[in-house]
């Protein structure tokens, strides 16, 4: 017996662990038990966790290979693993995305880990996009379940780059440095469950074979369904935590709702496999090449 505790937050996604201390090295069954209800809940919540970076990592290794901290964006200083999800770095990401979704095998699983909250808003919301294929109807996934959307890093910014400032200007710079660009299929098979669920989120630009207007209705359609209520996880930080959630099968929104106050957390993702569609076909890279940010899953 593992000894860990699971409580469900909501139907649809999410679960608070306790009755593990990750801050010791896992047992092959509590490991289990932690992928067994990552499949489950999609997202799970630790409180306490008592880490440093370095005892992120090490958590982190026990389900996988380390990815770098990005393609393009630096990491903390002195730990190349590691991403600062900082807001006075202009990391506000107010927008649905899956982590990394423009390289050929974006990361399986992402944590974030609290460093500094502020005393109010900085929520991060967590979606089921398997939950949000399960709601679709039948028509719809019909449809869902045949295309294909690339995915890039050069998406369309919500912010023309003319009303930048210097500073946000040099950031989006850098992570635009290398361009990447991927074809995933939008219906994505998960490789543990062989649950689906829509891949897509805010680096999802264009459907394979279809123009940008097409695609962008096509889009904001199936994405209606990930962002349902129902489907979500509003997840309001302390300090302390660790949240490791799905990245296969979720995404997830940093609400900027905190008047610029101090925020940060720190990001650590495993490497993952390359994305496969229901009939069996992998995804493929179109631009781009980010073997140095991650390797491929077995």
């Amino acid at each position: 017996m593992s000894g860990i505790e699971i409580q469900k937050v909501t139907a649809n996604i999410g679960a608070r662990v306790s009755g593990v201390d990750i801050s010791k090295p896992l047992d092959e069954v509590q490991v289990a038990a932690i992928r067994e209800a990552l499949n489950v809940h999609k997202a799970l919540v630790f409180d306490e966790v008592n880490l440093d970076d370095e005892g992120q990592q090490a958590f982190v290794r026990h389900f996988g290979d380390l990815t770098t901290a990005h393609p393009t964006v630096s990491a903390v200083d002195g730990a190349p693993n590691v991403l600062p999800v900082d807001s006075e770095r202009g990391r506000a990401a107010n927008h649905w995305h899956t982590d990394v979704t423009f390289v050929l095998n974006p990361p399986q699983a992402s944590t974030l880990r609290s460093i500094t909250i502020p005393p109010y808003g900085g929520e991060t919301l967590i979606a089921s996009s398997a939950a949000a294929y399960r709601d679709l109807p039948e028509p719809l996934r019909q449809l869902a379940d045949n295309l294909w959307a690339e995915h890039t890093n050069d998406y369309d910014y919500a912010v023309p780059d003319e009303e930048l400032d210097e500073q946000q200007a040099a950031q989006r710079a850098q992570f635009t440095s290398i361009n990447f660009r991927t074809a995933h299929p939008v219906v994505r098979v998960h490789p543990l469950t062989g649950e689906r669920g829509l891949f897509i989120g805010g680096f999802a630009q264009r459907i394979v074979g279809l123009s940008a207007g097409e695609s962008r209705k096509i889009l904001d359609i199936l994405q209606a369904y990930v962002t349902r209520p129902e489907n979500i996880l509003r997840h309001r930080w302390s300090p302390n935590q660790l949240v490791l959630f799905d990245n296969r099968i979720t995404q997830h929104y940093a609400i900027d709702n905190y008047d610029g106050q101090p925020r940060r957390l720190h990001r650590v993702t495993i490497a993952g496999d390359i994305p496969v569609g229901i009939e069996g076909k992998e995804s493929y890279s179109i631009a781009g090449d980010a073997s140095h940010y991650t390797s491929v899953a077995a």
